[in-house]
């Protein structure tokens, strides 16, 4: 292998993994057989990583078309995926496809062709169905959360897949949940399963708070206060519902970013920015949010609406209390509404007002400049440290995209920092320096 290809060895040490946990073991270990994987394990138990390590071990580095195929249901997955990929530092390239964003920057990436190529169902359809690139030399397909990406709403588009794949070998179906009855037309080769998901010693706890009758607003509020500042997601089935939730929690001076699937593709990647960096604490979502999103640790999650199934529920759950940590999911009722049957028997919660609810200490700013301009995370943190007059601990998360960044400054600084730094240069670019 050419010194540019790095072994499993090099990769963890790049990631500063020292070992990996028991389930990546056995993925590891299972990849090396001929049959197909069927891979169960919880939500933040590094499924990813499970299945990108033996997926570039098995790459050939001689072969300069498309070798594997990975396919998540939102794009959101498909980047988090794509940017764990890139993360890992591993010589092979990856690229990533998705609805939302133009067919020509889909070429641009094509035309150099990925060893691994990750995408939606619906655009990869699209471009296997236009010959975009050839399929002759992909061998191994990965379904992400594959309960999702089979659901009825996205059959055409896999059947398409699979019948556009002749040459795979090996298939990988990854879930967070066991409910789900693989569809016939999947074509397993006698699947190992590997399951981790009833083996989970969960430190969830999952608290039931009923709302006196119209009043389901105010008491989301007086839970909120009741938790406190910690960063957590609040479910919604609907958009509507989330505008009306929104409106009340801008009224109440309470910051939040919503996000859902008919928000425009930059307004969805603003909110899960300003959520990482701290600039919002609370986040008003859709089950879009229930699963393969990259969001920090949370404290709790809040059902202000229940889901039909069960699998979502879980989902949304697995948003906390994610391998060791400990996490509270609430479970907003109104007084004489039924809870699904699905629902455990669980502890009540009266919520009481009793800490404030004080606003973000962050703010988030625009930089026109990114990794294409060799701007890096050290560029920015010294460029606001230096010129902005900023002190580290003024300076919090920083995100490097591709053409731009963004970064967390404390919320007093951030008007000094863009009069500092606007219009100046960083490496060899003159950049903007805006609030977001």
């Amino acid at each position: 292998m050419s010194a540019s290809y790095k072994t499993t060895a090099e990769i963890l040490a790049k990631l500063r993994i020292d070992e990996l946990n028991e389930m990546q073991l056995q993925a590891l270990s299972a990849f090396k057989k001929p049959n197909d994987m069927v891979l169960l394990s919880p939500t933040g138990s590094g499924k990813t990583l499970a299945f990108l390590l033996p997926l570039v071990a098995s790459l050939d580095p001689l072969i300069e078309e498309i070798q594997a195929l990975v396919i998540a249901p939102t794009r959101e997955l498909a980047m988090q995926i794509e940017q764990v990929a890139r993360s890992m530092g591993s010589g092979y390239k990856t690229n990533v496809v998705y609805g939302g964003r133009s067919g020509s920057q889909d070429r641009r990436d094509i035309d150099t062709r990925p060893a691994i190529l990750v995408g939606t169902p619906g655009r990869v359809a699209d471009h296997l169905a236009r010959q975009a690139f050839a399929t002759a030399h992909i061998k191994i397909l990965i379904l992400d959360e594959f309960d999702k990406s089979l659901e009825i709403g996205f059959e055409t588009e896999m059947i398409d897949i699979l019948n556009h794949l002749p040459a795979v070998e090996k298939k990988i179906l990854t879930s967070a949940t066991q409910a789900l009855e693989i569809p016939s037309y999947v074509q397993l080769n006698n699947p190992l399963r590997i399951d981790f998901v009833a083996t989970k010693t969960s430190k969830l706890k999952e608290i039931l708070t009923i709302a006196p009758k119209e009043e389901k607003l105010s008491h989301l509020l007086k839970l909120l206060q009741h938790i406190g500042n910690v960063p957590g997601i609040i479910f919604c089935n609907f958009k509507d519902t989330i505008a009306g939730v929104s409106e009340f929690l801008t009224n109440h001076d309470v910051s939040h970013g919503v996000f859902y699937g008919g928000l425009e593709q930059r307004d969805r990647e603003s909110a899960l920015i300003k959520f990482r960096n701290g600039t919002h604490q609370i986040l008003l979502a859709t089950d879009l949010a229930a699963r393969g999103i990259d969001v920090p640790e949370l404290g709790f999650i809040v059902h202000y609406e229940l889901p039909s199934r069960e699998e979502e529920y879980i989902h949304r759950n697995g948003r906390t209390a994610r391998m060791n940590s400990e996490g509270s999911a609430y479970i907003l009722a109104q007084k004489g509404q039924e809870v699904p049957e699905y629902m455990p028997d669980l502890e009540e919660l009266n919520p009481t007002s009793s800490k404030k609810l004080l606003p973000s200490p962050w703010a988030t700013l625009f930089i026109s400049g990114g990794k294409k301009d060799k701007i890096s995370k050290g560029d920015v943190a010294g460029l606001l440290m230096k010129q902005g007059e900023l002190a580290s601990f003024e300076v919090g998360i920083i995100e490097a995209k591709l053409e731009c960044t963004f970064v967390a400054v404390k919320r007093e600084k951030a008007q000094q920092a863009i009069s500092k730094i606007n219009n100046t240069r960083l490496k060899k670019k003159k950049v903007r320096v805006t609030l977001y």
